[in-house]
């Protein structure tokens, strides 16, 4: 990569003030350090800023944050201000009003000052007032004095509705990745909720980094694009630590050269980011586009207005297309899938579009008289009509309407569907049961020779139980399946225990057998 051109900053200005985080901010420049008289004069200082807190969220409740500036941020503050010399050992108190409220600051000052005369006079400590708006924040970073919008960042805060400590965080993470990759980051700026004021303790933080790529050789632009972005994501959760914040930075990382493309094709989102954006920091590439534009200098091209006002005709076409794909794709799949897999559980294959609604009205409708003819008009109009009308080129599109329409249709037949399962389950399992009690009776009427049911299980018992020629568990599962067919009866057995019956039938059915060939096998020797 060629060697970067940029003449170096002075050293004042690439310290950051208030930077340094394990800097106690609390300190009193006039107080003795590691006495016990300072530590009294620190609670006394701690309890009085509380009291002006309060009496400043009470009176103005609209307040959006109250801090402290860092001891060295204070004389560019002075120097910023034109704020007498003197006040340069003040407690400097920066406080956040709404930009709606801006024509009361005076007011607003004068009743903070009045109630802080007599705090200075119990702490010996005078306090100076800061009071401004977002906006006045904002006109700080659009002069390119980042020092003095990093100091208010980094100031102690006394009390944040998620002004400050989205600031915060968000000149944390500017300072870590210029830090890191200073030749690169050409910009790096804030928007979102941020910017318009509206920022919360949750907001989530909108910033975009703009890379130069223009003088990389060795690596290509999309590889440098991914690990920049890479290393600039680790750092997001180290200055979302640093900030003590719940705010979330979500970063969007440009290409210099894409991003001027999209100068140049007057893309909106990028028109609406270098409107609304605010730099952090930015090395004159930025701040001349938000000139341009506000000057009407940065208009887009012939091709640029050509293709914008084509999307609005590709629009029209592709939501054309995915209302049609809704019906020959999601709809007609949503009903003819579930009817091939009831036709499937009364034990047919799987049929073909136009077999599944022939099938669906043969074995249901006219056969077992189970479903009602309106259901497979639903699916007839939906699998023939739409699905094959497209297939042969009729159906070509479908208004809102029609989806409306058939999307509740389907919704009926699905609905029917599933009361349809439950019908055939029960069939199922009733001839199941059926099965299973009828051929446990007939080879048991065949060992025992006797027709009444009772009796045959009273015999069974009696003659082969109690003499060990079956076990004991072959009569249980036969008092198992007469009370599983006696409850089925009643509508009170499940599936399960329709399983479980005949699983268990299978035991004393090959028991059954057994005894039999054994008693045939007897009698052929004899």
């Amino acid at each position: 990569m060629a060697k970067d051109k940029t003449p170096k900053k002075k050293a004042e200005e690439q310290e950051i003030p208030g930077m340094d985080l394990d800097m106690k901010y609390n300190k009193n420049p006039s107080i003795p350090e590691n006495t016990v008289e300072s530590k009294k004069e620190m609670d006394k200082t701690k309890k009085e800023l509380e009291n002006i807190k309060k009496f400043i969220t009470k009176k103005f409740p609209f307040t959006q944050s109250i801090s402290i500036l860092p001891p060295q941020a204070i004389p560019m503050f002075i120097e910023e201000e034109e704020v007498p010399k003197e006040t340069e050992k003040y407690l400097h108190l920066h406080i956040i009003v709404p930009e709606e409220k801006l024509k009361q600051i005076p007011t607003i000052k004068k009743e903070i000052v009045t109630q802080t005369d007599l705090i200075q006079k119990k702490l010996g400590q005078k306090i100076w007032i800061h009071v401004k708006t977002p906006v006045d924040v904002w006109e700080i970073c659009l002069d390119s004095k980042f020092n003095l919008s990093d100091a208010i960042a980094m100031s102690l805060p006394l009390y944040d509705k998620g002004f400050l400590g989205a600031l915060r965080v968000a000149s944390i993470h500017k300072s870590l990745v210029v830090q890191k990759f200073e030749k690169y980051v050409v910009s790096y700026v804030i928007g979102g909720s941020l910017t318009r004021g509206e920022a919360i303790p949750t907001s989530d933080i909108d910033v975009f980094v703009i890379i130069n790529d223009t003088d990389v050789k060795k690596m290509p632009r999309l590889e440098l694009k991914e690990r920049l972005r890479a290393m600039i994501y680790d750092r997001v959760v180290q200055a979302e630590q640093l900030a003590g914040v719940k705010n979330k930075l979500s970063p969007q990382i440009y290409l210099l050269t894409d991003f001027w493309e999209s100068v140049k094709d007057a893309h909106p989102v990028i028109f609406t980011f270098i409107r609304d954006g605010i730099p952090l920091y930015d090395r004159h590439t930025f701040m001349p586009w938000k000139a341009l534009l506000k000057m009407g200098k940065l208009k887009p091209s012939p091709e640029a207005i050509d293709m914008f006002m084509s999307m609005g005709d590709n629009t029209v076409k592709r939501a054309k297309r995915i209302m049609l794909d809704i019906v020959i794709q999601d709809i007609f799949y949503g009903v003819n899938t579930p009817s091939q897999a009831l036709l499937m559980l009364y034990g047919l294959p799987p049929p073909n579009v136009k077999e599944t609604v022939k099938e669906m009205k043969r074995i249901f409708v006219d056969k077992e008289k189970m479903l009602e003819k309106k259901y497979i008009d639903i699916l007839e109009e939906i699998a023939i009509k739409y699905f094959k009308g497209y297939e042969h080129g009729k159906i070509k599109e479908v208004s809102g309407k029609e989806i409306d329409r058939l999307l509740a249709n389907m919704e009926d037949y699905l609905k029917r569907l599933k009361e349809l399962r439950g019908q055939i389950e029960k069939r199922s399992q009733e001839k199941t049961i059926e099965q299973i009690y009828n051929d446990v009776f007939e080879l048991l009427g065949t060992l025992i020779k006797v027709k009444a049911k009772p009796k045959i299980i009273e015999e069974f018992e009696k003659v082969f139980i109690k003499s060990g020629q079956f076990p004991p568990q072959d009569l249980r599962i036969l008092k198992d399946i007469v009370k599983a067919r006696a409850e089925f009866k009643k509508g009170k057995l499940d599936s399960h225990a329709v399983n479980e019956a005949r699983k268990n039938a299978g035991i004393l059915i090959n028991d059954l057998i057994e005894y039999n060939q054994r008693c045939e096998l007897t009698n052929s020797k004899k």
